[in-house]
């Protein structure tokens, strides 16, 4: 089955990238879950279209990337979650939550869809976050949630 990805998919590709993949896979989760549309000719024209707001978002280049990682891991990033006896949060910390925290600490503005959270975060503490900024750079932070 021929799609073209809407949304990046680990091991799979970017927003705009034409992927062949099984039927079942296709047909019974990305299309679904809106990661993926359709392949048709007519959808090949909105290729161009989702790739040119990848670029905009996109950071420049592999300096530019380096400079983003060098500001993120030099960084200290607190984020305040409800929390009940001994330190257990009422739900789970989100990946829209982290880059609001990364931002309210004075960081750069990230695209939540490239973190790497370890695991569901259901308590406070420490937590080492990753990021990938570029296909060949990858950049880590710690998250302290508290109780607030």
């Amino acid at each position: 089955m021929k799609i073209i990805l809407t949304q990046e998919v680990s091991g799979l590709g970017t927003p705009g990238d034409i992927v062949e993949v099984k039927d079942g896979y296709g047909r019974n989760y990305l299309l679904p879950q809106g990661f993926a549309i359709a392949w048709t000719k007519g959808a090949e024209k909105q290729v161009t279209l989702i790739k040119r707001a990848r670029s905009a978002r996109e950071i420049r280049d592999l300096g530019h990337a380096n400079e983003v990682k060098g500001q993120l891991e030099g960084l200290k990033v607190n984020l305040k979650a409800r929390a009940g006896d001994g330190g257990r949060l009422f739900g789970s910390v989100t990946p829209t939550e982290v880059v609001d925290a990364v931002k309210a600490a004075g960081g750069p503005t990230l695209d939540r869809r490239r973190l790497e959270l370890p695991g569901h975060i259901k308590s406070t503490g420490s937590y080492p976050v990753k990021i990938k900024l570029h296909p060949e750079v990858t950049a880590t932070f710690n998250l302290t949630v508290v109780q607030g």
